[in-house]
């Protein structure tokens, strides 16, 4: 009987989501960063197996929210209670029973949807320290698996896989078996540029930042696109720091962004990057969706 259905993955910021939904898909479909409130828009990766298609949803991290961009990434976590088969909850071994993961667990009584738990970051912590915390989840919910993992060396993550495909419903597939986001190569191109910003840069610069591809162009006669971007931010003094003396951080975000998008694209490319303040932008309803950030 084949299977198909939609997994959400959801949990407080930088506990490794995108880190894990990479690992499933077998490519780097969603950034990955130290540093929290990496992702900001749901991230559909698509896992096919014999017996199934899985659609993961990677989400924005939840959290107290206080900026109008922060209440939409939030917001895009939570709408995913509404449209997925499955919830993944992703929690960290290292951190224990984190204070924000309580209300989190809270939401998902409120779905009655079937919920695991996936422990990340597991192979950093003795084995004998893990099952005391798998008990103290199992108090908190009746979870209908908890997978112990590390989604950075892939250990974990195919009982995690088995115990997904038990619960999801009888279907045909949902998208074609070569597919492996519904997202578009503009987006892609645009995280990938955010990402080495992030990287690169500090305090308040990744999170006043935001990435828009204007131009997408595959020349029809050689394996070459050429991409021009514009990175908005808030302040005439952070674009400053993001173009740098001479030049130098604009040109070092370019020459790692170019590298990544060649790997990824499978063609050379020709990036053009340029700086734009928008003044108080993560406040603007307006640039928000203009942005790309209205609830989808």
């Amino acid at each position: 009987m084949f299977k198909s259905g939609f997994i959400g993955i959801v949990g407080r910021p930088n506990v490794g989501k995108s880190t894990l939904l990479n690992r499933i898909v077998g490519e780097k479909i969603a950034i990955t960063t130290r540093k929290p409130q990496t992702t900001r828009n749901r991230i559909m990766g698509i896992r096919n197996l014999t017996a199934g298609q899985m659609i993961f949803m990677d989400t924005p991290g939840i959290h107290r929210a206080t900026t109008p961009l922060n209440r939409r990434m939030v917001s895009e976590a939570k709408e995913t209670f509404r449209t997925v088969d499955v919830i993944l909850l992703m929690v960290e071994a290292p951190a224990g029973v984190h204070r924000e993961d309580p209300p989190i667990i809270a939401s998902l009584r409120e779905t009655r949807l079937p919920a695991i738990l996936a422990i990340n970051k597991a192979d950093l912590v003795k084995k004998q320290e893990v099952l005391p915390l798998i008990d103290r989840y199992r108090q908190l919910h009746a979870f209908a698996a908890l997978v112990p993992l590390s989604a950075v060396t892939g250990e974990g993550v195919a009982p995690l896989l088995d115990e997904i495909l038990k619960i999801l419903p009888a279907g045909q597939p949902f998208f074609p078996e070569d597919a492996m986001t519904d997202r578009s190569e503009r987006f892609i191109a645009a995280e990938i540029i955010r990402e080495k910003i992030i990287l690169l840069t500090h305090k308040e610069i990744p999170y006043a930042t935001a990435v828009v591809v204007d131009v997408f162009k595959e020349e029809a006669d050689r394996p070459l696109i050429r991409i021009q971007a514009t990175i908005h931010v808030e302040k005439p003094s952070q674009k400053g720091i993001l173009i740098g003396r001479k030049g130098a951080m604009l040109k070092e975000i370019g020459s790692r962004a170019r590298l990544d998008m060649e790997r990824f694209f499978a063609s050379r490319i020709f990036l053009e990057l340029f700086v734009r303040v928008q003044k108080d932008w993560t406040h603007d309803e307006k640039m928000l969706k203009e942005f790309g950030y209205s609830n989808q």
